[in-house]
């Protein structure tokens, strides 16, 4: 694997990513018609060789945190960046269950026959080339690179530079699952320098890259999104809530409100945002549970009576993505209040409603228009993983092409096939 100190210093950005992408784009045309066992066998592979690898990408992912910690990267920073066998063992069983996951390759999504005989199928194809630019996250690069591979898709990693150490040795199992079923090497590649010029040039790379799919901060995705001249597949804030409806199980709701917000705070599903009906019978029930568990609450006047330990909000709170400990509260009017301040504040990630009552919680979920809406379930449930879909390459609040967690499926696009038997148009 290219070290960065074999890179001149002034790098030629253009020429790399160039380079990358033409055999990105010959080796996706060899896993376009790749047979799902072969990709599958890639994958268990890779799985077995990040087993074996434990060691070495644990003490790369050491290298990794303290160089961090020594560069004063935020605590849930950190936390996105650190490994340890536990969560190494979820990448290698994150890689087996794509590989047992349905191959949408060859689907037919569906087909019509015309009344002059013609036959008419829209067929799903890979998209190409993918791009993947991502912050410290190391379990991207195995989460991007299997998704994209077992979609029949090459893929060009650009992982950050707080990651590196671990992104590499990640990376080389993936090669290694590539080489041991046959497959190009090339059809997972991860840059191989961290200068930032590389990332203009993978956003330049019209006719090389197919898409480009950001994770990361606003100011990764917000950079992405303005520069791009390859489709975006993205989302720029995790700005989630939480509505507690005056119908809501107290119970139900303290555990469920403590464990969006309080389980992982720095994951985009988090619950930045706790809503309450003004008629709910006990607010300060879980105020107090979030307080207690170590949780800053900032709130409105209102909020602020229940309990002094509640700081004050400011009006930027509403549109904050905090990835901390911190919560900003509102009581709103019922259903209707709450969703007026989602539309207002919302990022169309995810949104969720606590309450027992079947038609208000209907009201929600047909009314919020996020990417993902819940009913009595916790925000933290906002992950492919979570969904069956083996991983995520990412969430999209978009509405073209795919939205919510962007796993196979996503990662593929169709073409139309026309059969015929001789049919000419009068």
């Amino acid at each position: 694997m290219t070290e960065i100190a074999t890179l001149a210093p002034a790098i030629d950005a253009e020429s790399l990513i160039a380079d990358m992408g033409r055999r990105a784009r010959a080796a996706a045309a060899i896993l376009a018609l790749a047979p799902t066992d072969q990709k599958a066998t890639a994958l268990k592979a890779a799985a077995r060789a990040l087993r074996a690898s434990a060691a070495t990408i644990l003490d790369a992912n050491a290298q990794d945190v303290a160089r961090g910690e020594a560069n004063g990267l935020s605590g849930a920073m950190i936390d996105r960046l650190k490994l340890d066998p536990k969560r190494l063992e979820g990448v290698a069983t994150g890689l087996e269950a794509v590989a047992g996951l349905t191959d949408p390759v060859g689907q037919i999504i569906d087909e019509t026959k015309r009344p002059n005989g013609l036959l008419l199928q829209r067929v799903r194809v890979p998209l190409g080339v993918v791009g993947i630019i991502y912050e410290s996250r190391p379990n991207v690069t195995a989460d991007a690179g299997a998704l994209s591979m077992m979609a029949g898709n090459a893929c060009i990693l650009r992982g950050g530079s707080e990651a590196i150490d671990t992104s590499r040795a990640i990376h080389a199992c993936l090669v290694d699952g590539l080489d041991e079923a046959g497959l190009p090497a090339d059809a997972i590649q991860l840059v191989p320098t961290t200068d930032r010029a590389a990332v203009g040039a993978m956003l330049r790379a019209a006719g090389l890259i197919d898409i480009i799919i950001p994770r990361g901060g606003k100011s990764l995705v917000a950079r992405v999104q303005e520069e791009a001249r390859v489709p975006v597949l993205a989302h720029l804030d995790g700005i989630c809530h939480s509505y507690v409806d005056k119908a809501a199980d107290p119970a139900k709701a303290e555990a469920l409100v403590v464990n969006a917000k309080m389980r992982r705070t720095g994951i985009c599903g988090a619950t930045e945002t706790l809503l309450i009906d003004r008629d709910f019978a006990d607010p300060g029930r879980i105020l107090a549970a979030l307080l207690n568990t170590g949780c800053e609450l900032r709130g409105t006047s209102e909020v602020r009576a229940l309990d002094p330990r509640v700081k004050p909000a400011m009006a930027e709170d509403w549109d904050t993505e905090y990835l901390d400990a911190i919560c900003s509260v509102a009581l709103v009017d019922g259903v209707e209040g709450a969703m007026a301040h989602i539309a207002r504040h919302s990022s169309a990630h995810t949104d969720a409603i606590i309450t027992e009552d079947v038609a208000t919680a209907e009201r929600f979920l047909n009314g919020v228009d996020s990417a993902i809406v819940m009913h009595n379930a916790s925000t933290q449930f906002a992950d492919g993983g979570e969904f069956g879909l083996g991983a995520e390459i990412g969430i999209s609040t978009g509405r073209m092409h795919a939205r919510g967690p962007v796993a196979l499926e996503g990662l593929t696009t169709y073409k139309w096939i026309v059969r015929g038997t001789g049919q000419t148009r009068p």
